[in-house]
């Protein structure tokens, strides 16, 4: 039997492999913890993703929305822009925030090992790197450090990898970032066209030089965004449809698994049967305590 084959029939004789942190044996802790890489790259990208997402709005209120004629083309364009670019950070934030199925850190020592009560013959196996036990279809990553289950890449724009828990917030912040992308451009085309038939410093209030910059740099910003999120945004649902991480299709890794159909891996990824939840980053949201702990003080007991 191949490795693979041998790893799913310890799956299923121990089903601690396939769960949370908490129950397969990762400290209790870990899981209440706030997930956030500390990579100094990932950050810095994170930081000009959520730059260009607000210096595109700035442009598009302030320079082609507010100065126009047209009440109504500046409300309607105006709250279209700005909400789908708030599900558009909502779902980068939640994608940036959010565990992508990390396997619990140093589950592999001798006392968890005894309590999986292995038979003879049986075969885990144990990540070297960060020493814990390996699922199947897990990939450790570099620099999340963790072995991250169904791995589909690491992107330095979410400050995250892409994986079993997250990939429908990714889903969604590339699908909403190239519905902006293309709504910028589209507002940028017609605002040049508008200001080429009067005169430049009637249709801004800025003056036509800054302008003309800040409307040029907003259709590079758009046309760089749209291409590389709607490559990626078709990239996932195909992976999805397929059964198929991005690790798995670029190693032309067999799969050892029963795969999905297509509407079972989009069920799974966004949850359910189709309804508008899919596209929605709030679905789901808990907002956890910042203090979950009572606190004493004087013998007062406060509850936050």
């Amino acid at each position: 039997m191949s490795s693979g084959h041998r790893l799913r029939d310890v799956e299923q004789h121990h089903p601690l492999l396939a769960g949370n942190d908490t129950a397969a044996g990762g400290p209790g802790e870990e899981a209440e913890r706030v997930w956030f890489i500390q990579d100094g790259c990932g950050m810095v990208c994170a930081f000009i993703t959520w730059f260009l997402v607000f210096y595109a709005d700035f442009v598009v209120t302030f320079v082609m929305l507010l100065p126009s004629k047209s009440f109504w083309y500046a409300v309607v364009n105006g709250v279209l822009f700005n909400c789908l670019a708030v599900l558009a950070l909502a779902s980068h934030l939640r994608t940036m925030l959010t565990d992508p199925g990390a396997v619990p850190k140093g589950n592999a020592t001798k006392k968890y090992m005894e309590s999986l009560h292995l038979k003879p013959g049986e075969v885990i196996y144990k990540c070297p790197k960060c020493c814990s036990i390996k699922p199947e279809r897990a990939h450790h990553c570099s620099i999340c450090k963790r072995c991250i289950r169904k791995m589909d890449h690491h992107c330095p724009w979410v400050n995250n990898c892409v994986g079993e828990n997250n990939q429908r917030f990714f889903v969604l912040f590339t699908m909403y970032i190239s519905i902006i992308s293309s709504h910028a451009l589209l507002l940028c085309g017609y605002q040049f066209v508008t200001c080429i038939r009067v005169q430049w410093s009637e249709c801004s209030d800025f003056s036509p030089p800054v302008t003309v910059m800040l409307m040029i740099f907003l259709c590079l910003e758009g046309l760089l965004f749209l291409t590389f999120t709607a490559v990626m945004f078709g990239t996932q649902v195909h992976s999805i449809c397929n059964d198929e991480t991005e690790i798995e299709r670029l190693k032309n890794e067999k799969p050892t698994w029963e795969r999905q159909t297509r509407w079972e891996g989009m069920r799974n990824v966004f949850g359910g049967q189709p309804s508008l939840l899919w596209i929605n980053p709030f679905a789901g949201l808990r907002l956890r305590p910042l203090f979950p702990k009572r606190l004493r003080k004087g013998g007062t007991e406060f509850s936050v």
